[in-house]
């Protein structure tokens, strides 16, 4: 009986080491699985390391090789300013049978104009500045023509006695808020557009106030016109021509009635102020050299692809 017992006592124990070995071999492999696994992460770690090492290596290198040549340009400019500033750029490129003289450069990149003539236009809230300026520029008229807020600014170039004149306009609000703000663009106008409306009688009566800023913030020699806005309204009209023109002659204005909706006059409004400034270039009363004279004389090429300068105009009689 006892040795029955420890036959079987002998045969549990075998099983329970058999049982241990498992457990011992599934752990082993297991720890060996996921040290695979580190060891795999590990791996892919290093390699995304690498590959941002590279990539900045990479973009520091274009870096520095930019930098150097924006050293090397600059030097090249340093040292020959005319040659390295006519150079073609790599956007810009000539063909290879071709070469790039400095001279031959600046001397086919004149102005298109002769002058510069600024131009500011003023008057009430709604009469139509804006439109007047957008039918000038763009030949066409806005219907809903927003309120200007602040200033706004258009350009075109017309001809006057054969020049090239290009025309800067700057166009203000006319509401009071914004007075302060456009008062600052007064200096410096060679030509004023006044503007009121033929059918609204207070912005007629406003003229004499926008005439005392035009007087007082611009030079004596500024040109100032007169315009009797929505022409087009005649039904609606609130106030007569005889009456604006008598105002326009006793203040020493140009005077003229327009549509910004038909285009009626309103290149003549522009042209006629511009004529105007022309003449007293000519006549010498308008000092090209006085900073508020509101005129700019710009070089021009019109023969033999040199720069030159407009002569300046002669007066009649004395030669001396």
């Amino acid at each position: 009986m006892r040795g029955g017992g420890e036959k079987g006592g002998g045969g549990g124990g075998g099983e329970e080491e058999g049982r241990r070995q498992e457990a011992g071999t599934a752990a082993r492999e297991r720890e060996k699985k996921e040290g695979g696994e580190e060891e795999e992460e590990k791996a892919a770690a290093r390699a995304r390391a690498l590959t941002h090492t590279h990539t900045l290596s990479t973009v520091g290198g274009e870096s520095r090789r930019r930098q150097t040549e924006a050293r090397s340009r600059n030097e090249k400019g340093r040292r020959h300013p005319a040659a390295f500033a006519a150079a073609p750029t790599a956007e810009a490129k000539l063909p290879s049978h071709q070469t790039l003289e400095p001279s031959a450069t600046m001397a086919t990149a004149p102005y298109n104009y002769s002058y510069i003539f600024k131009y500011i236009i003023i008057g009430d809230m709604g009469v139509g500045k804006s439109c007047l300026l957008h039918q000038f520029t763009e030949k066409k008229f806005m219907a809903d023509c927003p309120h200007t807020i602040g200033v706004e600014f258009g350009t075109r170039i017309i001809e006057v006695s054969g020049q090239k004149i290009k025309l800067q306009i700057w166009d203000t609000a006319g509401q009071e808020r914004f007075r302060a703000v456009t008062r600052s663009y007064y200096r410096g106008a060679a030509g004023a557009l006044m503007v009121y409306d033929i059918t609204r009688r207070s912005t007629y009566n406003h003229l004499s106030s926008w005439l005392t800023d035009a007087r007082n913030l611009t030079n004596p020699n500024t040109v100032i016109i007169l315009i009797g806005n929505k022409a087009d309204l005649e039904a609606q009209r609130d106030v007569t021509y005889e009456e604006a023109k008598q105002f326009a002659e006793e203040n020493g204005l140009l005077f003229l009635e327009a549509s910004a909706k038909t285009g009626e006059n309103v290149e003549d409004a522009f042209l006629e102020a511009a004529k105007k400034i022309y003449q007293n270039i000519q006549d010498g009363s308008l000092d090209l050299n006085a900073a508020e004279s509101g005129v700019q004389h710009k070089p021009s090429a019109p023969q033999g692809g040199r720069l030159t300068s407009e002569p300046q105009p002669q007066r009649e009689g004395c030669g001396c």
